[in-house]
Order: structure tokens, then sequence, then C-alpha cells
């Protein structure tokens, strides 16, 4: 059955929604994150383009609108030294008998640290599922993300939810632990991703109760454990008994802001590759690298906020192109102002 225009719009506008509700901390989610992201929309030619009717190019501006609106995912050094040592852990571990050793990766907001342990993650997995073909039972990775005001029963709540464990009202804390201890064993879970650790605090008793659970299920579980949170390695977290335990256990991995260098230039050209606009004019954003390092601090995650957001704005604007006027209007986030604004006021004092 041939869908109507208005039908195939809505089942687009659908699809859009759909995936903009999958989130990596549900098994669903990350099983779509792993699965990969939809080829990329083809470039219609410019008379294709402009014979197109109405609902047509509606149909075909929803399918660019939503590619941009992804992030993308580059193999950037920092992303590839993460691998390499979380690979690294997991072989050291896997016939570890004491405690098993894990990774932080701690850093500055936007630079990578989620897309880091996430590429990590994925990476396992599809190494699982080659060595395991036609399996479909096991389970080699559970992200969760660190609630903030966490508190111990929160953070078995979120390992429940990505596992699809029902919590009941009177469910208390040893019968959600010993279900998620139970589920990650049969399902041979090799890999656990917590994200956003910096809402831990060891100074509050909710805080350092979350980390005591952390360490329980890091004890019951033949996983490693890879932390990711903003500036882990200045916080309360490594500090005290309870953070010499974790210090003691776990490699942490410093991510900056990158500097102006051919990997920066790199990543400019790499994601000018990836747009889907009639009227840009390929070259443009490489010319622009060093404009792009000043304006967003040598963050990736607001370079990719300001391409992106071009990209859709030249789309619902019909002009087709990212200039640099384009760039600048798109409002970023205070910790890339603040780190270009402080750079630039490096450079003028030299």
């Amino acid at each position: 059955m041939t869908l109507s225009k208005p039908t195939a719009r809505q089942a687009v506008l659908r699809d859009a929604d759909a995936e903009a509700d999958r989130q990596l901390n549900t098994l669903t989610g990350w099983h779509r994150f792993i699965d990969g992201p939809p080829t990329p929309p083809d470039l219609a030619s410019r008379s294709a383009w402009q014979q197109m009717s109405v609902s047509e190019r509606d149909l075909y501006d929803e399918d660019r609108l939503d590619h941009h609106a992804r992030m993308l995912t580059i193999a950037t050094s920092f992303v590839e030294k993460t691998a390499i040592c979380g690979r690294r852990l997991v072989l050291l571990n896997r016939h570890a008998i004491g405690a098993r050793r894990g990774l932080i990766v701690s850093g500055p907001a936007g630079t990578g640290k989620t897309i880091a342990i996430t590429q990590l993650g994925r990476s396992h997995e599809l190494l699982d599922r080659a060595r395991h073909p036609h399996v479909t039972d096991r389970i080699p990775v559970v992200y969760v993300t660190v609630p903030p005001a966490a508190t111990a029963s929160m953070i078995g709540t979120e390992f429940a939810r990505f596992l699809g464990l029902p919590v009941r009202a009177r469910s208390n804390m040893t019968d959600i632990i010993e279900a998620v201890v139970g589920v990650c064993t049969d399902t041979r879970t090799g890999m656990v991703l917590v994200d956003e650790l910096h809402n831990i605090s060891l100074t509050s008793r909710n805080g350092a109760e979350v980390a005591d659970t952390l360490k329980y299920f890091s004890e019951r579980l033949p996983a490693t454990f890879i932390y990711a949170g903003i500036d882990i390695a200045e916080s309360s977290l490594l500090s005290g008994t309870r953070g010499a335990q974790i210090a003691g256990r776990f490699t942490l991995i410093p991510s900056r802001p990158f500097p102006y260098n051919s990997e920066w230039k790199g990543l400019v050209a790499t994601m000018e590759d990836t747009l889907r606009l009639h009227d840009h004019r390929p070259g443009t954003l490489t010319s622009l690298d060093r404009f792009l390092h000043d304006h967003t601090g040598g963050m990736i995650g607001s370079l990719s906020h300001a391409i992106r957001g071009a990209a859709i704005d030249a789309i619902l604007t019909g002009t087709e192109k990212i200039t640099k006027k384009s760039l600048q209007a798109i409002p970023l986030d205070h910790t890339a102002h603040t780190t270009a604004s402080m750079a630039t006021k490096t450079a003028a004092s030299r």
C-alpha cells in the first residue's frame, strides 16, 4: 500500500519523535545506538529540488533536518586513547580474582567524555556480538547516568531501569541489587558505563552511600567499570578514605579542549563533509577553522552544536549555506564562551 503524502509526512515526523525519545540509559535505546544512525540522506540535484511539490520538499527537508540534528561521532585521538585504555583494562580484568581495575574519564564539560565512553562501550558490545553470533540473551554493556542529588536507591533503580526490571514501591535496596546482579551475571555483562559521576559528592551521606553502592556492584559483577564526569580529578570523589579506594583502583584519563592543530582542522573538515545543504560552498568551514576554534574554545561539543545548529537554520531559513555570520548567530554554552574569552585575552596579552 502506498502512503498518501500527508500520511507519509506524519510517518516521518513520528519517526523523528521516536528518535528523539531514544535514550542511552535504556536497553532499547542502547541497542539502537549500537546499531548505528540511519544512512545520511542524498542531496537532490538542484533541478530535482526546485521541481519538488510543497509536501515533497517538506518531507525532504525533514529528512535533512533530522540528519543535521544528530550528534556526529568522530574518532578523535581522545576517543582512540579511551578505547585502547578501556580494552586493556577489560583484558587485564578477565582473570582477576580480587578487585578489578576501572577507568575514569574526567574533564570540563563539552570535551567529549560521553562520546568517548559510549564509543568504548559500543566497540566492546560489537566485539561480543562477533564472538557470540546468533546469541540474543547477552547484555555485554550497561549504561547508566547518576541523577542529580542521587541516593543509593536511585542509582540502583537506574541499573534496574536500563535492564527493564520492574521496581516496585515495596522493593528495598537489597531486592534491587540482587535482581540487577542476577540479570547482569546471567547475561554476561562485561562492561558498566557510569556517566555524570560529578553528581556524587562524598561530603554528603547520600553521596557516600551512592559511592558504596557502585563499589558493591563492581565487587559483585565480573565487569570493567568505566566512569565519566566533569572535573572528577578535582572533586571530593578522590579524597578521603572512600576516595582513596576509588583512586587506587581506577586509571584516570583527562579530557581537555582541543588545541588548534591538524586534528582540529580535520574535525572541521569531517563535519563539513556531512552537510546536506544546496548552496554551501565546500571549503567554507575549513577556511574558518581558526575562527571556529576561537569561537568554541576548542570544545568539540560546542563545535558540533554550532555547525549542526547553523545547518538547521540554513534549511529553515532557505539560505542553504553556512557562513561565519550564521555560525555566530548560534548561542553556545557558557563554558565554551568563557574558554574562548580567556583564550582571546591571553592572545591579546602576548
